[in-house]
């Protein structure tokens, strides 16, 4: 940290879920944090004002939209590091602007690329990715079991899927979001920049607008207070590693920690093996919570859904220093209870016998 202030960390999508998550705790630390956001998605506005309010001046509001080649530019100028968060975040709404989809995700990121380079080389770049760039998996075979889908193979499902894994982009959002991924890497690669990316699977908690689109554990849990009805897209047996934004900010922070060592690399995260869970039984756990059964439909599978994705997390646990993740019933009932905080609403919290929510 220099001597003349604070460093200054840019952070687009900063007024999002993880972004307004990551933002408080690098302020928490003493930096001064340039919050780069469009403001597009409703209730994001919320995040802005609750870090300004508990950050005052280390927080530097910036509204403005990545495809603004122009002013993205000018908030990378002096900055000493960046996370790059901002994102067109739906497969649904890549299905239906696709084009949108691509200027956002891959001429968003390409903007931020060539900014850092012409302004701001030396400071590390990491780019939020997603298990999306591994497509639907359909060349793993998969079985039913009694706690949802899970791969043929023992090995692989008692590890996860890790980097090795082949690329296979499915989805407007899966093309966009995997080209933007390899941008990143190869800037590292074909002009040494200090880059990494973060494959993301399933990420939860406070702070989190949780709709159908993106969000689906937020979003189970504000239907289920509300008392509205939940649509599951296919079976319900979909099987997800899901991980506490806690347990991710401080993955993003070891990163940055320990960029030069791992610069030009892709993580794998997620809540690994221990916090997999299928959405049926994400729901029983509801209903203990709430006490009673969520309201649930079904509806037809949705393009690119995994019936099975859970992260191999070892890689990045071993390089960054990581340590065990919030396990998934403690981290849902705590978010369930910043939810009927936040949001004013009047569910129980009573603890009650195991509810059966749903059943397919």
């Amino acid at each position: 940290m220099s001597g003349s202030g604070p460093e200054t960390i840019l952070v687009t999508g900063g007024a999002g879920f993880i972004g307004s998550n990551l933002a408080f705790r690098l302020a928490s630390e003493g930096h001064r944090v340039r919050v780069f956001d469009a403001l597009n998605r409703p209730g994001v506005e919320a995040n802005l004002d609750w870090l300004s309010r508990c950050h005052g001046d280390l927080i530097e509001p910036v509204i403005a939209d990545v495809r603004d080649a122009d002013r993205l530019a000018d908030a990378v100028r002096g900055a000493s590091a960046v996370f790059h968060f901002a994102a067109q975040v739906a497969v649904t709404t890549s299905m239906a602007d696709p084009r949108s989809d691509l200027e956002i995700n891959i001429g968003g990121t390409f903007n931020l690329l060539e900014a850092v380079r012409a302004r701001a080389p030396q400071a590390p770049v990491i780019f939020a990715s997603t298990n999306k760039v591994y497509g639907d998996l359909s060349g793993i075979d998969m079985k039913l079991a009694d706690c949802g889908y899970a791969p043929d193979e023992p090995e692989l499902a008692r590890r996860g899927v890790s980097e090795h894994q082949p690329l296979d982009f499915h989805t407007p959002y899966g093309c966009s979001k995997g080209a933007a991924d390899q941008y990143v890497l190869d800037y590292a690669r074909s002009y040494s920049m200090r880059a990494a990316v973060m494959r993301m699977s399933c990420i939860y908690g406070e702070r989190q607008m949780g709709t159908e689109d993106q969000g689906w554990v937020a979003h189970f849990l504000i239907r289920a207070l509300q008392g509205e009805t939940i649509t599951l897209y296919g079976d319900g047996q979909q099987v997800r590693d899901i991980c506490d934004v806690a347990d991710t900010c401080e993955a993003y922070r070891s990163l940055l920690r320990n960029i030069d060592r791992v610069s030009g690399r892709a993580f794998n995260w997620g809540g690994g093996p221990d916090n997999a869970v299928s959405l049926l039984t994400l729901l029983e756990e509801i209903g203990t919570i709430i006490g009673h059964a969520p309201k649930v439909e079904f509806s037809d599978w949705r393009p690119g859904d995994q019936r099975w994705f859970v992260a191999d997390t070892r890689a990045a646990d071993e390089a960054l220093g990581l340590d065990t993740r919030k396990p998934w019933r403690k981290g849902v009932r705590d978010l369930a209870g910043w939810l009927r905080e936040a949001r004013g609403l009047q569910d129980d919290f009573a603890p009650v016998q195991a509810v059966r929510a749903v059943t397919a």
